[in-house]
């Protein structure tokens, strides 16, 4: 009881800290420490893509490589961890280049409810290598679903018609499960408070 306890209080303490750096916010925003080096789309279609996993079904399975230097399997997290796999669409885009920097502030958020995060793009790997270098690293393995493209994304169910991926959340517990899906709007950030209040729900095993 007492470790839930300490876990929710945490959960409060950084979520109060961060919530104004983590809503969810349009396009044209970004860190100034990408000011003059972002590409910007322009708003695209919400949502492109068909879905083929439901909660309940087992998470495919998959190796990537990750700009860290190993290959990393969603399996080896298996009866240890559960899993946020956050997939975005491209690097040097304005929204994806806000998202993954906000999650570095969070990290005892992820550490607590025992999960580790996983960044997908359709990226290659220099491409992702400078881009997370630009924002001081990520604390999180940053993987590149480039080659065969976009083969992750697509066993998802989150690649769009233009190649890249959707702007998706999915958590999946310690028996592979997937216990939450969202695929959010491209052209606006996902909120913090909902990933964490899925991995709550896995914790106290509702």
């Amino acid at each position: 009881m007492k470790k839930r306890s300490h876990t929710r209080g945490l959960a409060c303490l950084v979520l109060a800290a961060a919530v104004c750096l983590l809503a969810p916010r349009p396009a044209s925003a970004v860190s100034e420490m990408f000011k003059g080096k972002i590409y910007n789309p322009g708003h695209l279609k919400p949502i492109d893509s068909v879905a083929v996993l439901k909660v309940g079904d087992p998470a495919p399975d998959f190796t990537l490589p990750s700009i860290q230097g190993p290959r990393v399997t969603l399996s080896e997290y298996r009866g240890k961890k559960n899993v946020v796999i956050s997939f975005v669409p491209a690097a040097w885009t304005p929204v994806c280049s806000d998202q993954w920097p906000g999650y570095n502030i969070v990290r005892d958020l992820f550490e607590a409810h025992d999960a580790v995060l996983l960044g997908i793009t359709v990226d290659n790997l220099p491409t992702l290598y400078a881009w997370t270098q630009e924002m001081g690293g990520v604390w999180f393995p940053v993987l590149s679903d480039f080659w065969p493209h976009g083969q992750v994304a697509t066993r998802y169910g989150v690649l769009r018609s233009d190649g890249v991926s959707e702007r998706a959340i999915f958590i999946i517990d310690k028996k592979g499960i997937v216990r939450y899906i969202h695929v959010h709007d491209i052209n606006k950030r996902p909120p913090l408070e909902d990933i964490i209040g899925a991995l709550q729900r896995i914790q106290g095993g509702s």
